[in-house]
């Protein structure tokens, strides 16, 4: 039987699955940010040029009065790019998604909306069983952008506030030491003929990395202490430069100790931090050294430590100067936002491009990371133990 002659393959000829385009809707997101109302926060979640990003791709954006005040951004700066300025703090809670740097009080959760949005730090250690009572109470869905993962899983917004956090406490360190009030007239640094400043860091986390590139940068003497020597040979790698490391044998930390100028605390653990350093390490100090205790928010890494303020950071024991502001980042509340800001953005357009929150959770394991409440239901194991509270599974619920 003569085979019929035919243009196409037989690989064409067999049936083929149909594929059908799937139209992406975009969504149009009404965000709402309010003036922080914590004390001692300055910073603002989005600056103006990121707001214009976000009007430009059709979104809305409100923002309270004077909220960008402290970190330099006027009322007419964010108008400028396409804002529209609320005087009623109720106005912007009343917003889909409410973006904040700082967690919301309970009578801030109070003028949400049920099934609102929102976007904020969790700072999980401070907070109170009440808290996620009323969000629950809201049906609310929430993010703690602490817990936010990128696609190498490191915490963007951990990494970006450690920078800050570990800069600057080299600056407040200089700065407090050379202080006619408190410090021994030191300047920080090297400089001809004038023995280095000692510095000893406790960590070589990211703070602990930053710390010490900023003193290097000074000309100080610089030793770093922490339990993993993985991390100190990372900090090493990384510095590319050969420091003084040890792991945390009081014997060594001691005769740092009665050495050093500027003592740096950044060592977190579990649930509160480590106390590597005693009080009676703390008196055999110099007279006049500074303690910066940048794990003070989770109870501190030397014993003498306390909370102070942005507006009285000092305390004065043992003839030591310690600093235990618990949110440093905030003191330079600009670079903090531009730096919020630059993590948030994308985020934002990425989840208005894929049509909403829920269709961006589904596919965005990273993101999924920070979620702990998914319409008024607990997601976070964490929060659960911390709280002795019940959770489900997100991938239960969202899928």
């Amino acid at each position: 039987m003569q085979s019929t002659q035919t243009p196409f393959s037989q690989q064409e000829l067999l049936p083929q699955e149909e594929m059908l385009e799937i139209s992406r809707t975009k969504s149009e997101m009404l965000i709402g940010l309010p003036k922080e109302t914590s004390d001692g926060e300055k910073r603002i979640c989005l600056t103006p040029d990121s707001v214009q990003a976000l009007t430009a791709n059709g979104h809305k954006v409100y923002v309270e009065r004077n909220a960008g005040e402290y970190a330099g951004f006027s009322d007419r700066d964010y108008s400028e790019a396409g804002v529209t300025i609320c005087s009623k703090k109720e106005d912007i809670f009343s917003c889909p998604i409410v973006l904040k740097v700082s967690p919301p009080s309970l009578d801030e959760i109070k003028m949400l909306n049920p099934q609102s949005i929102l976007i904020s730090a969790l700072q999980l250690k401070m907070r109170k069983k009440s808290y996620f009572q009323k969000l629950a109470e809201k049906r609310a869905t929430a993010l703690a952008f602490e817990f936010i993962k990128d696609e190498h899983g490191g915490s963007p917004a951990v990494r970006a506030l450690s920078e800050i956090a570990g800069t600057s406490s080299i600056l407040i360190a200089s700065e407090i030491l050379s202080s006619a009030k408190f410090g021994n007239g030191l300047m920080f640094g090297n400089t001809s003929g004038v023995p280095p400043t000692e510095v000893v860091i406790l960590g070589a986390g990211t703070v602990g990395e930053y710390a010490a590139r900023a003193s290097l940068g000074l000309g100080a003497n610089v030793k770093v202490f922490d339990s993993s020597l993985t991390k100190l040979r990372c900090i090493q790698a990384q510095l590319n430069q050969q420091i003084y490391t040890s792991t945390l044998q009081p014997k060594n930390l001691i005769k740092a100790l009665k050495r050093t100028d500027v003592l740096i605390g950044a060592v977190r653990g579990i649930n509160r931090s480590p106390v590597l350093v005693t009080e009676n390490m703390v008196k055999k100090m110099k007279k006049g050294a500074v303690i910066i205790d940048i794990s003070i928010d989770m109870g501190g890494c030397v014993e003498t430590t306390e909370i102070t303020s942005h507006e009285n950071p000092v305390v004065i024991k043992h003839d030591v100067i310690h600093y235990g502001v618990p949110n440093i980042p905030s003191r330079y509340a600009r670079t903090s936002s531009v730096s919020i800001s630059n993590m948030f953005t994308p985020y934002l357009l990425d989840i208005g491009e894929k049509g909403g929150l829920e269709n961006t959770l589904r596919f965005d394991t990273g993101l999924r990371n920070g979620l702990y409440f998914y319409h008024g239901v607990l997601t976070s194991k964490s929060v659960a133990n911390w709280f002795d509270l019940s959770y489900r599974d997100p991938n239960l619920l969202i899928f």
